[in-house]
C-alpha cells in the first residue's frame, strides 16, 4: 500500500513538473516575443523617420518660406495708407464695381 501511494505520488510529481516546465517555457517565449514586438515597433518608427526625413525637411522649408512671405505681405499692407481716406473719382469706382461684378 505504501508502495502504491509512493508510485502514485511520484506520478503526480512528474505530471506537476511537466506542467510547471511547460508554463515556464511559455513565459519565456512570451517574454521573448514581447521584446521582438517592441523592437519591431521602435525600429519601424525609426526607419520611417529616416526615409521620410528629407521630405519632412522640404515641407518645413516650404512652410517657413510661406510664413515669411505672409509676414512680408502683411507688413507691406500695414505700411499702405488707409484706403478709406482715399478720394477716388466716381467713374473709377464704377469701373471697379463693374469689373468685380463681371467676375
Amino acid at each position: 500500500m505504501v508502495n502504491e501511494e509512493s508510485s502514485e505520488l511520484l506520478e503526480l510529481v512528474r505530471e506537476n513538473n511537466k506542467i510547471l516546465r511547460s508554463m515556464r517555457r511559455s513565459a519565456r517565449i512570451g517574454s521573448f516575443m514581447r521584446y521582438v514586438y517592441w523592437i519591431l515597433i521602435i525600429g519601424s518608427a525609426a526607419s520611417a523617420y529616416y526615409y521620410l526625413q528629407p521630405y519632412i525637411n522640404q515641407l518645413l522649408n516650404v512652410y517657413n518660406e510661406l510664413n515669411s512671405t505672409v509676414k512680408n505681405v502683411n507688413s507691406k499692407v500695414n505700411s499702405l495708407p488707409n484706403v478709406s481716406n482715399l478720394k477716388l473719382p466716381a467713374d473709377v469706382i464704377q469701373k471697379l464695381d463693374s469689373a468685380l461684378k463681371n467676375k
